[in-house]
């Protein structure tokens, strides 16, 4: 049974710069698979803001940032990557190659990001992995959320689609994160977790499978008093 769940399920990408990228993907995942292709067509080494003393980067042609982007000093940036207009690229943050993100967003202090996709005005603010993950518009990461990318056994990762277990065939596989979503201090997103539009996920819980838009992930509530 072939199941059919594309980008539309996820993300709007009617104002991202990327939204190719998406164009013939049965599932949003397979974006990450023609990510370094795409990188690597692009003419990358296009800087449009000041870097100041004390930024690392790492093949800067093969760097480009766009306008209104703040880069402060103890960054690292390795290439292929391109950064967005109106960014905030935090100290300590550390990008290590085939990462495309959109405009407005932030990666902040202790945030590591590999192999990754956002869509605009992401928020991975605080001590944060995102590894081969996709995040959507607005989506927000709370302090210390981890996008984990490969299994124990290191077999490849599968995911759960409209309660169907599907292969995707890769050995790295982080998050796909619907536009909106919410996820609270602490989190770890297992391998192949998706959630949907708009999800809201409380601190401290460990989160894998599908949760559809809208949904809600909480921690049993009996000890808490409302």
């Amino acid at each position: 049974m072939t199941i059919a769940m594309d980008h539309k399920h996820f993300f709007s990408l009617e104002n991202y710069s990327h939204a190719s990228l998406f164009e013939g993907c049965q599932y949003p995942w397979e974006a990450l698979s023609k990510l370094k292709e795409y990188l690597n067509a692009m003419e990358l080494g296009k800087i449009e803001v000041a870097i100041p003393s004390g930024v690392h980067l790492i093949n800067p042609h093969l760097i480009s940032i766009g306008v209104g982007t703040v880069v402060e000093p103890g960054a690292f940036i390795q290439g292929p990557c391109v950064i967005g207009k109106n960014c905030s690229i935090r100290h300590g943050a550390y990008i290590r190659g085939d990462v495309l993100v959109g405009d407005a967003c932030v990666i902040g202090h202790d945030t590591e990001v590999k192999h990754s996709i956002f869509l605009n005005a992401v928020a991975a603010a605080h001590f944060n992995y995102v590894g081969n993950s996709i995040l959507g518009n607005r989506s927000n990461l709370g302090a210390g959320v981890k996008c984990a990318n490969l299994r124990l056994d290191n077999q490849p990762v599968f995911v759960v689609v409209q309660g169907e277990k599907v292969d995707t065939g890769l050995h790295k596989l982080g998050a796909i994160v619907g536009d909106g979503a919410q996820v609270g201090c602490n989190c770890v997103l297992n391998p192949g977790t998706i959630l949907g539009k708009n999800t809201f996920c409380f601190p401290c819980l460990n989160i894998y499978g599908f949760v559809s838009e809208n949904g809600k992930v909480k921690p049993s509530m009996k000890n808490i008093v409302e």
